[in-house]
């Protein structure tokens, strides 16, 4: 009997309901913990950082922690949390309960700058070209034959 692959076009499995269950309540916790925690690093002292997602390994044993800062330089607050990161772990672990904290990876947020990318394609002028409406009563069979290619008008009509 074949086994059926429950994989992605990248070859990785989809997170499972309990992954997503955790990642979620990471993501939550780390969000109250970072407004509130009393931080050392003057970087993360007046950082105001939004904690977009946080995924976690099959194994529950390490997450990666998406992170878009408000305002200023993204990579010193990215470094800023990797090095707090054991501190963070800390403070999550006596908010979340699991067996095991997984270990914190903090990443900068890509998909906002994805998503201002695409936006400016989609309202670009050639876009806005492609998309505005033929008029009504032209078409590929009405199309007016001067401005057809001469070897698909057929003369005889």
């Amino acid at each position: 009997m074949a086994r059926r692959n429950n994989s992605n076009s990248r070859g990785a499995k989809a997170p499972s309901q309990r992954q997503l269950r955790v990642g979620e309540e990471i993501r939550h916790a780390l969000s109250e913990i970072v407004r509130r925690a009393p931080f050392r690093d003057p970087v993360l002292a007046d950082a105001s950082v939004t904690i977009t997602e946080a995924r976690v390994s099959p194994d529950l044993r390490n997450a990666t922690v998406f992170v878009m800062p408000l305002g200023g330089e993204a990579e010193p607050i990215v470094e800023a949390l990797n090095r707090a990161s054991a501190f963070l772990r800390g403070q999550l672990a006596e908010t979340v309960r699991l067996r095991h904290m997984p270990r914190l990876a903090f990443v900068r947020d890509e998909s906002f700058d994805e998503a201002s990318r695409i936006d400016a394609l989609l309202h670009s002028e050639a876009v806005a070209r492609d998309l505005a409406a033929p008029d009504e009563g032209e078409g590929p069979d009405k199309a007016d034959p001067e401005t057809v290619a001469p070897e698909t008008v057929d003369r005889d009509s």
